[in-house]
């Protein structure tokens, strides 16, 4: 029986035959369950990216320049609290009722988007397709997961990889596209034909085992509370300070104050419940810590980029969406071409340390060449700072993912990808509203310095009113001199400093990695951490130990203090694969 010991520290109560997801399928039957998992990975990835483009049409519509950066961040912050939830209630209670539900929660968000009127229903209708898109993203993942043995999972993950990548430049040229012809709120009706496949391809091609446990677990209710009060203070702090209210101000000080009290109140709390939502063992893990470290650097960098340069460049460069679209085109293809050539050859020879390593370094060299783009500079220079950023984001990202998927069990895969998914998030959504908050009150204040220096060299000259917060690439490119040249040149001192102050963080990232151990990848699937089996006890007898109260000499003897246990060298994984130095988790 297992101790309460081993309940505390996450590990699931399931029957002895319990098979979790890992039954073995046929490759006929992995290749269409991969297809409906990759339009639902491709609708998550589609709407972080399919508004950049649309956006400065959008507020400009529903005069909200100073909301945008809300539209794409409380999708963000939604996805991103969801994520270790979506997770753990996976592990828990299976997988493919709660990915249709997240499927359902996402298309319902869509549908407030679509007829919203103003900027308090559409970041309504973004937040419920965070929710959803959660629950999308880290499914997939954790599915895949939990019926290819990670050896084969590289080429799968690497493709996952690439169709984030589509998607990331697809958004925008599909958004720009719409724009300019039916409309920017067709952005919102596009998910409806997905995801109605997604959810057709979930019904019929997910054939996962239902679960089974000797009780039903308990829901880490105060930990999920927790998780989203510490992820709220985070977000909130970094798009209000210095923005809506002063650094410093009781505002900003108290959500600092609230989120560390969340913060330690989350570790009491999951340290203290059968079945936490993010386990602090997870940490014990030199693969798990030293990854999600580094993801969380990457993620700001990442989206701090996507969130903004479709923008950047209408406004700057004067072109219409659809062309800002294409330009991102050198950043598809480099993320492309690399990340699914890096799945195949990470599943043919199982290493992958190298990687990581070297996409990390590029990542930190586009930023700081971003960071040195003029108004002046040519769309070819662009364009290949982002191919750089493309061809490292390729070489790392899925990689990542995978190293981490790797060092846990089948029952712990969807809880071990949920909360290494959550900090990247934590750290795309840190970027996003840092970036966001710090560029849009720097265009507001060189705007107003700009008008206040151009009156003051032509007093006598009447110039046309400005609106900061009604702002589009059509109206920009109608201003007269030197009207136009104030905006583009304020909108590009506004934003390509600020990924100069992120690339410290990248580099942090890269120094983590360095001590990243390069284990073998697992070829077969681990349903369980390594079985245990008894020792031939003192006096001659010897007995087999399968997960129940054994008896000996006819009464129930407890199995602390009277047997011992050792590893048994028959447990479905490889040898290399065994939990090292705390790495899985503690034995029941």
């Amino acid at each position: 029986m297992r101790s309460d010991q081993g309940l505390r520290t996450g590990e699931m109560t399931r029957t002895a035959d319990d098979d979790t997801d890992a039954e073995a399928m046929k490759t006929s039957a992995i290749i269409l369950l991969f297809v409906g998992l990759m339009i639902a990975m491709f609708m998550f990835s589609l709407n972080q990216t399919v508004l950049a483009t649309a956006l400065p049409t959008i507020v400009g519509e529903l005069d909200g320049v100073d909301q945008m950066l809300w539209v794409s961040t409380a999708f963000m912050l939604a996805s991103t609290i969801m994520m270790p939830i979506y997770g753990k209630v996976g592990d828990l209670f299976g997988r493919k009722p709660l990915f249709m539900f997240a499927i359902c929660c996402f298309l319902a968000g869509s549908v407030f988007a679509l007829i919203a009127n103003d900027m308090s229903m559409l970041i309504f209708g973004r937040v419920l397709q965070g929710i959803g898109g959660g629950g999308m993203m880290i499914l997939s993942q954790s599915i895949i997961a939990s019926v290819v043995p990670a050896r084969e999972r590289g080429k799968y993950m690497g493709i996952m990889g690439s169709a984030f990548a589509v998607s990331s430049v697809a958004g925008p040229l599909i958004g720009g596209w719409l724009t300019e012809g039916p409309g920017w709120r067709w952005a919102f009706a596009i998910n409806f034909p997905l995801g109605i496949i997604a959810l057709i391809a979930a019904a019929i091609f997910l054939k996962v085992p239902k679960h089974s446990s000797a009780r039903r677990p308990k829901i880490d209710v105060g930990g999920m509370a927790l998780v989203s009060v510490v992820t709220s203070c985070i977000v909130l702090v970094s798009a209000w300070g210095g923005h809506d209210y002063d650094w410093g101000s009781w505002q900003i000080n108290g959500l600092i104050v609230i989120g560390a009290l969340a913060i330690a109140g989350f570790i009491l709390v999951e340290l203290n419940v059968s079945e936490p939502v993010i386990p602090m063992y997870l940490f014990k893990n030199r693969d798990f810590l030293l990854c999600t470290v580094a993801g969380l650097f990457i993620g700001v960098g990442m989206f701090g980029v996507l969130s903004y340069m479709p923008t950047y460049l209408q406004m700057v460069h004067g072109i219409d969406a659809t062309v800002a679209g294409l330009m991102m085109v050198p950043m598809m293809g480099t993320m492309l071409i690399s990340s699914t050539l890096i799945g195949f050859v990470v599943s043919r020879t199982g290493k992958y340390k190298k990687y990581p390593l070297i996409g990390v370094l590029i990542i930190a060299a586009s930023l700081v060449l971003l960071s040195q783009l003029r108004a002046e500079s040519s769309a070819w220079e662009t364009m290949g700072c982002l191919a750089m950023l493309g061809l490292g984001l390729g070489l790392s990202m899925q990689t990542l993912v995978l190293v981490v998927q790797n060092a846990f069990p089948v029952a712990m895969v969807g809880t071990a990808t949920a909360s290494n998914n959550y900090f990247r998030q934590v750290g795309a959504t840190l970027g996003m509203a840092f970036i966001g908050s710090v560029f849009t009150q720097r265009l507001l204040d060189n705007i107003k310095d700009g008008m206040g220096e151009l009156a003051k060299a032509a007093p006598s000259h009447q110039l046309p009113e400005v609106s900061a917060t009604g702002l589009t690439p059509q109206v920009v490119s109608e201003m007269p001199e030197p009207l136009h040249t104030l905006i583009i040149t304020s909108y590009n001192d506004a934003l390509v400093p600020l990924y100069l102050w992120v690339a410290p963080l990248v580099v942090l990232g890269f120094i983590f990695l360095c001590f990243l151990p390069n284990t073998a990848l697992a070829q077969t699937l681990k349903n369980e951490p390594a079985k245990r089996e008894v020792v031939p006890v003192a006096g001659g007898s010897s007995v087999s130990l399968t997960g129940q109260t054994t008896s000996l000499t006819g009464r129930t003897t407890s199995l602390t203090g009277q047997t011992t246990l050792k590893e048994s060298t028959d447990d479905g994984t490889d040898i290399a694969q065994r939990p090292r130095d705390g790495d899985s988790r503690p034995a029941g």
